[in-house]
């Protein structure tokens, strides 16, 4: 299966495209505004796996043509600009997953609060304006990114899960090939905005206890 990581130059994306190189068999394209950015970073994540003795080709793109080539397709990109990305990939993704790890976040006095859509959240956003609502799935937003890109972090740490039952399924599955990332499904989209709201959550808490760094979340 190949993965395409639209933003893929990002924090999140980074952490992925290098879990995913590191623990599985799947084509990892790394996709940017720029298409020689995006050779850049994959050149960079590629240099960091074979340090580690890991020979895995990270492929680059332009976002739309990372998206063509990907089966499941990461909008790790800003909450306030995947609408657009979206209808700019929508014509190549038709058979494709698209996941949303976007949350909308505002900070003031108080520490961190969730900018919640008018539509409920961005994950539902995301499938407003997909070409098909049921290959929508929200994952990945509460994960540290700084954790997630270090590969000598055991992670321990799960990630909830909504979206359409088959969707959902495969993502988690992608998911679970990740060492010491699991899942936990959360149900159908409409509850995205409760996954969403627990990032801000979570980056108060490290704003107040300074004896924490970067947060996750495991379920037990």
């Amino acid at each position: 299966m190949d993965i395409a990581l639209l933003g893929g130059t990002g924090d999140i994306g980074e952490g992925l495209a290098l879990r995913w190189a590191a623990d599985t068999d799947h084509g990892v394209i790394v996709g940017s505004r720029d298409a020689g950015r995006a050779r850049e970073k994959a050149d960079e994540y590629e240099a960091e796996l074979a340090s580690r003795g890991i020979d895995r080709p990270i492929a680059a793109e332009e976002n739309v043509a990372a998206a063509a080539r990907g089966d499941v397709v990461v909008l790790a990109v800003p909450p306030y600009h995947v609408r657009d990305v979206v209808a700019d990939i929508a014509d190549e993704v038709a058979d494709a997953i698209l996941v949303n790890p976007a949350v909308g976040i505002s900070r003031d006095e108080t520490g961190f609060n969730y900018d919640k859509p008018s539509i409920g959240s961005v994950t539902e956003l995301v499938a407003d304006a997909a070409p098909d609502a049921d290959a929508v799935v929200g994952a990945y937003h509460n994960l540290p990114a700084g954790r997630l890109a270090d590969l000598d972090d055991d992670l321990g740490m799960d990630t909830l899960i909504v979206g359409d039952e088959d969707a959902k399924s495969i993502v988690a599955d992608l998911t679970d090939e990740i060492e010491g990332l699991g899942t936990l499904d959360a149900g159908p989209l409409a509850n995205a905005s409760q996954i969403e709201a627990l990032t801000p959550l979570l980056l108060t808490l490290k704003q107040y206890n300074e004896e924490l760094t970067d947060v996750a979340v495991q379920f037990s």
